[in-house]
């Protein structure tokens, strides 16, 4: 049977929707990227670096802490400050030693805890450590917000913000409100960490966030009897991953007792132990990532 022949008239009032629609659309997306909210520097705050890993249970908080650390060893005059923006798994406090609840300033807002000289804030400071936080999307995004705006960092050349593991509602919230110096990306050399890593630096670039290179976290295993090294979770994974994408490595970190130890005893290596080849490898990080700092002026300054 003969399919019937649309009507001259329907095609040519469906194309003219389609036409219309077509047009609406475009005006529609010129909208919204007029309508995007402007990224706003936080107060004070001359740069700042993000540290994640799109996956977890790679060492990416860990990490954080000692290039923070790592800083201000290799740079004494530095202001650093360390954003926890874990908001499920805050791991800030236990590791750099800190706890209790911020005291607020005149103008309301938090005032960070310190150790170390690093200026600390974390959801973790916030709610008792045992204790779940169960919320949904929105209350996330809301305590996000806090987070980077009602904390009175003071003034700051850079601040290290400790991504949670994804890619998902923080890590655009993040990268879309603040102007980000640049992205650290952590990763072990394991195939199945990769593939998290390579979506964590396509995400960064995707919103326009320098990549500064990548970190190979748990390089290699070090016994602490004998020294001898074991490639547990394969050899050299990110240094050809970096390869592949057109990324910097930016140093190898090794598996170690003491680096572990000093995290859960809330004495990172970088300070526990600063003359060790564990800490050296934070320590050339810090500097690499520095050197890329590009200087840009923070319009909240007082002048």
């Amino acid at each position: 049977m003969r399919s019937k022949a649309l009507p001259i008239g329907f095609i040519n009032s469906f194309v003219q929707r389609r036409w219309a629609s077509a047009e609406q659309t475009a005006e529609q997306a010129t909208a919204m990227r007029r309508g995007l909210p402007k990224k706003w520097p936080i107060a004070g705050v001359s740069h700042v670096v993000v540290v994640a890993s799109a996956k977890g249970g790679v060492g990416k908080s860990t990490t954080a802490v000692n290039l923070a650390l790592g800083m201000t060893s290799i740079n004494k005059g530095l202001s650093v400050g360390l954003l926890d923006a874990d908001v499920f798994g805050p791991s800030i406090p236990r590791m750099m030693n800190l706890s209790g609840q911020p005291e607020l300033s005149k103008q309301d807002k938090m005032i960070p805890l310190v150790n170390y000289g690093i200026k600390c804030m974390s959801m973790g400071f916030l709610v008792e450590e045992k204790v779940a936080v169960v919320w949904r999307g929105l209350m996330v995004m809301s305590a996000i917000q806090k987070l980077l705006r009602q904390v009175d960092w003071g003034l700051l050349d850079v601040l290290v913000v400790d991504m949670p593991p994804g890619t998902g509602d923080t890590q655009l919230t993040i990268s879309q409100q603040i102007p980000i110096s640049g992205s650290v990306i952590v990763s072990t050399p394991q195939d199945v960490a990769l593939l998290d890593a390579r979506r964590g630096v396509e995400m960064f670039r995707k919103v326009d966030v320098p990549v500064l290179g990548v970190v190979q976290n748990m390089s290699c295993y070090v016994c602490p009897n004998c020294g001898h090294l074991s490639h547990i979770f394969g050899k050299d994974g990110v240094k050809r991953m970096a390869e592949e994408i057109g990324a910097d490595l930016l140093g190898d970190v090794p598996l170690h007792l003491t680096i572990r130890e000093g995290a859960d005893a809330g004495k990172p290596i970088v300070v526990s132990d600063p003359q060790s080849p564990q800490a050296e490898a934070y320590k050339t990080i810090a500097r690499r990532v520095l050197d890329k700092l590009p200087h840009i002026a923070d319009p909240f300054k007082p002048r």
